[in-house]
């Protein structure tokens, strides 16, 4: 039973058919990039702001498109459904890992089992699409 909704946006930065991915520390899986609207942000603010804080890259607010609203089990938190907005955008400079980020990498869909099951279910869809 479901008790509680955890409402996220990704980014996806897709690159010769693989997708830029993140894990925090003291995490086994990885997961999108993004994160949680702050009070009063539009998507775009907080796709901004938690790119930028996580990967140390800008992404183009012009080039912002949406992809689609993914949802599945919170990893690790039985009763928590999260639901995560994705967008794709170009972005500005290079990504590197953060203070809370432990590892970025470019997974393909063979790396699938490696991410959160919400990421899994993002990435069937990118495959399914041709796009992975």
């Amino acid at each position: 039973m479901i008790r509680r909704v955890i409402d996220k946006l990704a980014w996806i930065c897709l690159d010769d058919r693989r997708v830029l991915c993140a894990r925090s520390h003291g995490q086994e899986v990885y997961y999108l990039p993004g994160g949680k609207r702050e009070a009063g942000e539009s998507d775009e603010q907080a796709l901004l702001r938690e790119v930028s804080e996580e990967l140390s890259v800008a992404l183009d607010p012009r080039t912002i498109r949406p992809l689609g609203v993914f949802e599945a089990p919170a990893h690790g938190k039985p009763g928590v459904l999260v639901r995560m907005t994705c967008y794709t955008a170009e972005m500005i400079g290079e990504p590197k890992a953060s203070a809370e980020i432990a590892e970025l990498a470019w997974l393909t869909y063979a790396d699938r089992q490696r991410l959160s099951l919400v990421g899994q279910i993002i990435f069937d869809a990118l495959h399914g699409k041709g796009m992975l």
